[in-house]
């Protein structure tokens, strides 16, 4: 058994109650949890409560929130324009037999706001959005496949989770002429390719211009839907990332923070595509039942959310993810932490090269204990509260952590022979 890096010891010593908790946890919940991304070594730590950018956990810890409930909360926690509005329809009702008007307010926000949608639905999450999507590009086009690029995360469906699926292929990110070839070879059984236009799991890597412009090419020549997943993406433009790259496609998928902390997902776009969810006119070509489908607590939450997040709030957002990944890329630096730093407007995420690969959690554990969380895969997103002061604690707090792990752990050999004087620079 591997022994405890100095990094777990005190995370040990500072989460005990997270530590109950978790063992109690495990004798009725697989894992000990319902999520299985937020697992990670020795064990989760256990949220308490949330104000503003800051998480407190079991333990008392208090913890700056890098993560945004991965990338959910873009107005952090508690915001009181949110929590004002939700409250009002917390008084009205939770749920009804029947539209409620917070639903016709937020799908009118998204119609106004996102270039690709004309019709809008709305679902518990963006596995459903993806899940409804995919309904209604095989429906429309009489085709079964789909395809989505590597790397890419679509929520827990089947076809969007195995690359050896039947009814799915697999594209590359990252090269659009062998993208383009491989939709051309499958045409006739493609019924969508989604993309993310921003790969939030993969570490926050943006696609090109070219490659989005290249699939809506290849798409619209071969009478291929082009979904745009924009669960992730959506907070990098007011009409998201497709106003962003200026390419629009048929159908758009959204989720996390439209629903302003509460579940929500939203699918929309072309207007024949979306009436065959109509069943205005009779039987709909594609049913779409759910009692919880356009729950008025989470649209509230959405239609304050959005109401906040303005051009202005936006291009604050983004001038500040700017300058974290450039100063978190400087810091690496500092330290010879052989790494680049992804992202886009308020998204952002660290990736070690191979060689420094080991050292990702002991970072990861390393800036919770000295009160900064991001997500154990180096990924991160910032919210309208995180302010010039968070952000440099997160800079001082990297600097501690690192100057721990060096000289020995991170500095290279061939460095550290250099800042020693064993060797005589060429």
């Amino acid at each position: 058994m591997t022994a405890a890096s100095p990094e777990e010891r005190e995370y040990r010593r500072r989460t005990p109650a997270s530590k109950r908790y978790f063992e109690e946890a495990r004798r009725y919940l697989p894992g000990g949890d319902s999520r299985s991304t937020l697992f990670f070594t020795p064990y989760p730590a256990v949220f308490a409560r949330g104000d503003g950018c800051r998480l407190t956990d079991l333990d008392g810890n208090e913890v700056l929130d890098f993560t945004g409930n991965h990338s959910s909360l873009v107005h952090g926690y508690g915001h009181p324009a949110l929590m004002e509005a939700v409250g009002r329809q917390l008084d009205a009702g939770t749920c009804f037999p029947g539209p409620t008007e917070p639903q016709l307010r937020l799908a009118r926000l998204l119609s106004e706001r996102v270039p690709s949608i004309e019709l809008v639905r709305f679902t518990n999450s963006g596995t459903e959005a993806s899940l409804n999507a995919i309904r209604a590009a095989r429906s429309f086009t009489g085709r079964r496949v789909i395809a989505w690029a590597k790397g890419a995360y679509h929520g827990t469906l089947d076809e969007t989770m195995t690359a050896a699926h039947p009814d799915a292929i697999v594209l590359p990110f990252a090269d659009p002429d062998a993208a383009v070839r491989r939709i051309e070879e499958r045409a006739g059984e493609l019924a969508a390719v989604l993309v993310e236009p921003v790969q939030g799991s993969a570490g926050m890597i943006p696609a090109t211009q070219e490659y989005l412009r290249r699939l809506r090419e290849v798409t619209a020549r071969l009478g291929i839907l082009l979904v745009f997943d924009e669960v992730v993406s959506f907070r990098v433009a007011w009409g998201g990332a497709q106003e962003h790259f200026g390419v629009t496609p048929d159908l758009t998928i959204l989720g996390k923070l439209i629903g302003g902390g509460f579940p929500l997902g939203a699918f929309g776009g072309r207007r024949d595509v979306m009436e065959l969810f109509d069943p205005s006119r009779g039987a709909p070509v594609i049913p779409h039942p759910g009692s919880y489908n356009a729950n008025p607590m989470s649209l509230a939450a959405g239609v304050a959310t959005l109401e906040l997040l303005t051009r202005e709030a936006i291009g604050r957002l983004n001038r500040s993810g700017e300058s974290l990944r450039s100063r978190l890329q400087e810091t690496l630096g500092e330290f010879s932490v052989d790494a680049r730093v992804t992202g886009l407007g308020s998204l952002f995420a660290i990736h070690p090269s191979e060689a420094y690969a080991a050292l990702r959690h002991r970072i990861f554990l390393g800036l919770y204990c000295e009160g900064v969380l991001i997500d154990p895969r180096g990924v991160g997103t910032l919210s309208t509260v995180i302010g010039a002061e968070e952000m440099e604690r997160f800079i001082e707090a990297l600097r501690v952590v690192l100057g721990r792990l060096a000289p020995a752990h991170l500095i290279p050999s061939e460095a550290r022979d250099l800042l020693s004087g064993n060797q005589t620079p060429h």
